[in-house]
């Protein structure tokens, strides 16, 4: 960064040359006097720009998530000027156009948001600004805020001079348009409301986006494709200093891991001798953390200071989603543990009851044929390698490591690495199907998400979990792997999670699945063990939920390559499409076999025209 004390005409001159060489320099931030500041990082069209002010808490914020921003400081007004003055000239002639775009607040008791701009010049753009300002009142209860638009030539503050005669702008190609701003995030002395205040600024600034869009798209020659590209490609310091703590927190420790039973075949053992009677307590491995700690580390975090719409936003529910996390792993072996789970998976709803009911109803369980030939622990690790060599055509950097363990009681990715239980067994369509689900989905998502400048792309955001699943599933489908009795798995982790909410035991739920709907004893136990684990554990409802968003995420149009670069839910794809728009995020770094294929596009035409559940199991 650089700091230019005095604002002289070498100075601008300079700035301007700065700005000539960008494509090499990538962004200009420059220090001006009298706490000034400038950030260009990219060729727009348009300069939002704020007047430092006393008593004016929080309204500089509105700007300072820009891509192209100026703060005007509270010395040299009449040098401002000229910058200003340069800037625009230059750029106009470069877009054929170039907006000035100043914030300041209003008056205290101002509930009226007031445009001011050459409505003739510019209708759809100012029109586009004050709608988007009136639609505030239907995101926030409890204000009601107009707004208007004043067709003036005082386009800033009325105590405040001019940035530029009307005359002078027309010289030097820029429009000018000044927006006041009801100041109903503070009170009168000045102070925040916090969390209001938040949401009101991420919202401000997405109206303020799609008001330069609708210039951009009219009045000049840039080639922004969206107003979701308008925001920072590089993000300020902070936000990389606290995508860091946060994954750093969360590896600490392994939550997966830690609320499943380490005992798990002692239960098993005991369960059958005594005919589906008696079930041993659970035990788990110590923690390696302290909880306490941790939610210490994690509060200590100030995401307050992030301006970036879409980031603090991402920042706020991981925080969120590891607070809840912390708290089960002190609370497993309790019935807070399921409580606690039925908030972070969001419990289970009637849509997605009825769905593994029709399956259970209308996909019967297939038996397992005698002397079908069965792949071992050893035999899938060099399955998986193979995918794994694939991966590394693709990247060189890619690597992986598979484990092979006594102590696990299903195939699992943590961290990017592959566990495989040491007596685990499966048919080859089943070995086929997990390859792409285990490794052609969790860890090509998690290398993907490594890619990324944003570690939490490779840990995954909040709730990622029901797409990664969706995925996952899909992924089986979409090689022939997906079986009926895989099928049937899904469904009734499903309908054990509602009978688990609904006050059943291990055993009742046992029997539900036995004599209720057609299981097995090993696939009853398997499911079973899997939803009391901790207490009560609803993570596995997740896949056939994951399972049905996708398919109508797919069935609506949705594309499925970009939801592969990292792992994040189906409710982020905006979210990423913008950040990936703005080139803050990377492109899909490696994909999996079956993508593409010739396969893959007939069964995603079959999804889009409304494939059911049970249409998908292969016969």
């Amino acid at each position: 960064m650089q700091e230019i004390k005095n604002l002289s005409a070498k100075s601008i001159n300079h700035i301007l040359d700065t700005l000539d060489s960008l494509e090499e320099e990538k962004e200009i931030s420059c220090a001006l006097p009298g706490n000034g500041f400038l950030h260009i990082e990219k060729e727009l069209p348009y300069l939002a720009i704020y007047r430092r002010k006393r008593d004016d808490r929080g309204t500089r914020r509105f700007i300072l998530s820009e891509a192209s921003y100026l703060v005007i400081g509270t010395e040299q007004f009449e040098n401002y000027q000229k910058l200003i003055y340069a800037l625009s000239d230059r750029n106009s002639t470069k877009f054929k156009s170039y907006l000035l775009f100043e914030i300041y607040s209003g008056e205290v008791s101002s509930f009226k948001f007031r445009i001011k701009g050459p409505d003739k010049r510019l209708p759809s753009t100012l029109k586009t600004l004050k709608e988007n300002l009136l639609a505030v009142n239907e995101e926030f209860s409890g204000i009601y805020l107009d707004a208007e638009i004043s067709d003036s030539s005082e386009r800033q503050a009325p105590a405040d001079s001019a940035l530029m005669s009307i005359e002078e702008a027309k010289n030097c190609g820029a429009v000018m348009v000044g927006l006041e701003i009801p100041p109903v995030y503070r009170d009168e002395h000045n102070k925040l409301y916090p969390v209001f205040f938040r949401g009101f600024k991420d919202y401000l600034i997405n109206a303020m986006h799609r008001c330069f869009f609708e210039f951009i798209r009219v009045q000049t020659s840039s080639g922004v494709a969206s107003y979701n590209a308008l925001g920072r490609k590089y993000l300020k310091q902070i936000i990389f200093d606290i995508d860091k703590q946060l994954t750093n927190i969360e590896t600490s420790y392994q939550f997966l891991w830690l609320v499943s039973p380490s005992n798990i075949r002692e239960i098993k053992n005991e369960f059958f001798n005594s005919k589906f009677e008696k079930v041993p307590d659970y035990h788990y491995r110590l923690l390696p953390i302290d909880p306490d700690v941790l939610k210490r580390r994690l509060y200590n975090l100030k995401l307050e200071d992030i301006d970036d719409p879409a980031m603090s936003f991402l920042f706020r529910e991981k925080r969120e989603e590891l607070d809840m996390q912390i708290t089960m792993l002190s609370e497993r072996g309790t019935k807070n543990f399921m409580y606690d789970g039925i908030r972070l998976y969001k419990g289970i709803d009637h849509d997605l009851c009825e769905a593994a009911t029709n399956i259970l109803t209308k996909v019967p369980e297939e038996n397992d044929r005698e002397g079908e030939d069965l792949l071992d622990a050893r035999a899938f690790s060099s399955m998986a390698r193979k995918e794994f060599d694939y991966f590394r055509e693709q990247d060189e950097n890619f690597k992986c490591k598979v484990h092979i363990r006594n102590d696990v009681n299903v195939m699992m990715v943590s961290h990017g690495e592959l566990y495989i239980p040491a007596d685990y067994k499966m048919k080859r369509i089943e070995a086929e199907a997990l390859i792409q689900h285990e490794v052609g989905t969790h860890v090509l998502t998690y290398y993907n998400g490594k890619t990324q400048p944003l570690q939490q792309l490779s840990i995954g955001l909040a709730d990622y979990d029901p797409l990664q699943e969706g995925l996952a599933v899909m992924s089986e489908f979409m090689v022939d792997g997906l079986t009926a009795n895989r099928l049937r798995i899904l469904a009734g982790r499903v309908l054990a999670g509602k009978a688990l909410m609904e006050g059943g035991d291990f055993q009742q739920i046992f029997r539900l699945l036995k004599t209720e709907y057609g299981f097995g004893d090993e696939r009853a136990f398997n499911i079973t063990s899997r939803i009391m684990q901790g207490g009560g554990f609803l993570k596995d409802i997740i896949y056939l939920k994951g399972l049905v968003m996708l398919k109508k995420h797919l069935r609506e149009g949705g594309d499925y390559e970009p939801l592969l670069a990292g792992k994040y839910g189906i409710k982020h794809t905006e979210i990423i499409k913008e950040l990936t728009e703005r080139h803050v995020l990377n492109p899909v770094k490696i994909k999996p076999s079956f993508l593409h294929s010739e396969k893959m596009y007939e069964k995603l035409k079959l999804i889009r025209q409304g494939l059911s559940l049970p249409q998908m199991v292969c016969k």
